[in-house]
């Protein structure tokens, strides 16, 4: 009994999830989708731009056409000989002879099947890559601190959220002492495992020195060094490291690149002076600390490009200025809460276009004078 029940399992899950598939697939929406992430992979800029010059007609036969190719010269050349021995074979059909005996053979059929193989195999890398990144997305998960660090007379609320599996972008918070403690916002350029690692190994680099500051002036210049030293040509990252005292409410940071932070109250929002060349591009850098005060209510944000830069199917961003009303207009909630508001409205405002970069915020309100 049981072991029929066992036989019966996979073809009960296989017919299952055939049915969810018919029951939940919107096949023009899905495959219009589909369609559009395939020219996004394979046609580079200059390409998009020629289609935008041809009659609708043109422009579909030169667009399959380019897929096809970019698409076949991806494969590994084993890969496409076969695909090219299939795709000839589709179309013979014939009667081999053999001592006056005729054997037919269906070679359209053994052509199909070459094919098929192939996308077994593109499958089997993919699904590969696919767990090798969700591995990587687990250490980066498990190196990120919580979402809310509790700091007497604070409100924190730390998030990011990469647009793959993997991402550029780095938020961690560290307490030095009891008074004291460090944030940092960057944004390694590029995407994909290459940003990863190398924000992994400037999370490394500012967690081993961060207990040892005199100044951030000096800090700044060590990260700097040590980033140009051990990353690949022409990489960079931008960051922003900050200080707080939650006694006095006192934020001091060093701005290497990033986008200034914004200083939101009832009445306006303030965004802070520029900082300081990027991470990465020169071997001796300065950087100068920034000090403001808190007031109790205000609010502090930090954020990565990926906020304002969010683009939805039409080709239209986020902005700065919505993203800035968004946060004044729910400056009286609490730091999760704007923070909720944002995602939300970033998630309403992308729809099922895929999202073009990481997207990270650091929101710190101050809610008393005095640490309690």
């Amino acid at each position: 009994m049981n072991q029929t029940n066992s036989t019966k399992k996979p073809e009960q899950k296989f017919r299952h999830t055939i049915q969810s598939d018919l029951k939940n697939i919107n096949f023009r929406k899905d495959f219009s989708n589909e369609y559009k992430n395939l020219s996004r992979f394979y046609l580079d800029s200059e390409k998009k731009s020629q289609l935008e010059s041809m009659t609708f007609v043109e422009r579909w036969v030169h667009k399959f056409a380019w897929l096809t190719k970019s698409m076949f010269l991806h494969l590994t050349p084993l890969r496409r000989i076969l695909v090219l021995l299939g795709v000839f074979l589709l179309f013979i059909s014939s009667s081999v002879s053999i001592n006056s005996v005729s054997l037919s053979s269906n070679w359209g059929l053994f052509g199909g099947l070459l094919i098929v193989f192939v996308l077994f195999l593109e499958l089997k890398d993919k699904l590969l890559a696919k767990n090798e990144l969700e591995a990587g997305r687990k250490v980066q998960r498990a190196l990120m601190p919580e979402q809310n660090p509790e700091i007497a007379g604070w409100t924190i609320w730390l998030f990011t959220r990469p647009a793959n599996e993997v991402g550029g972008d780095l938020v961690d918070y560290l307490r030095l002492n009891e008074s004291k403690t460090v944030l940092t916002i960057a944004d390694v350029a590029g995407k994909g495992l290459q940003a990863a690692l190398m924000t992994s190994k400037l999370q490394a680099t500012i967690r081993a020195l961060a207990t040892e500051i005199n100044s951030l002036s000096d800090f700044g210049k060590k990260i700097n060094k040590i980033f140009h030293r051990d990353s690949l040509p022409n990489l960079f990252a931008s960051m922003l490291f900050i200080q707080i005292d939650s006694d006095s409410g006192k934020i001091d940071f060093i701005n290497a690149g990033h986008f200034p932070p914004l200083i939101v109250n009832d009445n306006e929002i303030k965004e802070l002076s520029k900082g300081d060349i990027a991470l990465g591009l020169v071997s001796n850098a300065e950087y100068n600390e920034q000090t403001l005060v808190l007031k109790q209510y205000e609010i502090f944000v930090a954020y990565s490009d990926g906020v304002f830069e969010a683009r939805n199917e039409y080709g239209q961003f986020f902005g700065m200025e919505r993203f800035q009303k968004l946060i004044k207009n729910s400056s009286s909630n609490t730091p999760q809460q704007i923070g909720n508001s944002i995602v939300l409205q970033l998630e309403q405002f992308i729809g099922d276009y895929p999202a073009a970069d990481d997207i990270s915020l650091i929101i710190m309100k101050r809610n008393s004078q005095r640490n309690i």
